[in-house]
């Protein structure tokens, strides 16, 4: 009876799907991924749009935080360098969306490089107040520089189009974001496989061994702060051409504190945890805003403390899973795939 997994060549041990219940698993994903768009609702179509917006940024923010143990706070303020600079180049310069999504993502990126220059005499809460600088400046140029941005008023940008057809409605852009979210967790997974993603990790770990060691932490720290800003950034593209209006609000510090908070639900460290915690936290207000206007007839005072319910509910999940289970929904989700692995020998 197998009671574990073992291997008896390094190709095997070095598979991305070791097993073949974690084969089963993924076909299924696939099969959900593909099916999902032609069974869902509009509205349920919309929250997945949304959920798969919200992965791209948080496995971006994991590479960061949680593989190289650099905290930032300015998750909005990239995500609205990767926006507006897309939007603006497919409004003044014309280019298609295709072009426009790239481009602004490795601008952000360098964006993203030149806040982290801080990090290598900064580190904890230090750093953590670095970036929320970062924030404040990036926010204060956009609503103050009028004759690029449009300042405090909304971007207006024209709809993304792809092999000369419109893909701004929900089932169209569906695919458009499917196909950057598997292509950033297939780069991302292989990432921490290469010397890069090693040092990182070895990074988060400890930097002074990972500096004895050889590894320039000048140099890595650089390029963690940039292929996050890179997702972000991507992320916020996204956003700008799936609702073709851009503005300042959406990208304010509470959307850096929603990542910051997907990440931790989700799993610190963890690719699949930070689409579990985009995913929980993009359906816990949906599920309180639909749980209120079923309870209206009930409760008619219900949909005026529901925004309320919502911020308080956001805090207590957080308090919940920093007590209860610091490693958060990929733990859970690691423990019940273990104890059927091993049963009967669970224990």
């Amino acid at each position: 009876m197998e009671s574990g997994i073992f291997f008896s060549d390094y190709a095997k041990d070095m598979a991305l799907r070791r097993t073949h219940a974690e084969k089963i698993r993924l076909v299924l994903a696939i099969l959900f991924a593909v099916s999902a768009p032609w069974l869902a609702s509009k509205y349920q179509l919309t929250l997945l749009n949304q959920i798969g917006i919200a992965a791209i940024g948080a496995i971006g923010l994991n590479i960061l935080v949680g593989f190289t143990g650099q905290i930032s706070l300015g998750q909005g303020a990239f995500m609205a360098v990767g926006a507006y600079t897309s939007g603006l180049l497919a409004k003044n310069m014309g280019l298609p969306f295709w072009a426009a999504v790239p481009i602004a993502s490795f601008v952000t990126a360098g964006v993203g490089a030149f806040f982290g220059i801080p990090s290598l005499r900064l580190k904890g809460l230090y750093l953590a107040i670095a970036t929320l600088a970062a924030q404040q400046i990036i926010q204060w140029v956009i609503t103050h520089w009028d004759y690029v941005t449009g300042g405090v008023d909304a971007l207006v940008i024209p709809a993304p189009t792809l092999f000369g057809q419109r893909v701004n409605g929900e089932f169209k852009f569906y695919w458009v974001i499917l196909f950057c979210l598997v292509l950033t967790i297939i780069f991302t997974v292989n990432l921490f496989r290469s010397k890069v993603g090693r040092a990182f990790i070895a990074i988060r770990d400890q930097d002074i061994a990972a500096e004895v060691m050889g590894v320039n932490l000048f140099q890595y720290k650089l390029l963690a702060f940039a292929s996050s800003s890179f997702f972000v950034g991507l992320a916020g593209a996204l956003t700008a051409h799936y609702r073709t209006i851009i503005s300042w609000e959406r990208f304010t510090i509470e959307t850096s504190i929603l990542y910051l908070a997907m990440i931790i639900i989700g799993g610190l460290g963890s690719v699949s945890g930070s689409v579990y915690g985009a995913a929980f936290m993009v359906l816990l207000p949906a599920l309180l805003n639909n749980f209120g206007r079923a309870m209206h007839g009930t409760i008619p005072a219900l949909d005026q403390i529901i925004p309320f319910l919502q911020q308080g509910m956001f805090g207590i999940v957080i308090i919940l899973f920093l007590i209860l289970e610091p490693e958060g929904l990929v733990k859970i989700w690691r423990n019940i795939k273990d104890y059927f692995r091993l049963w009967p020998f669970s224990y």
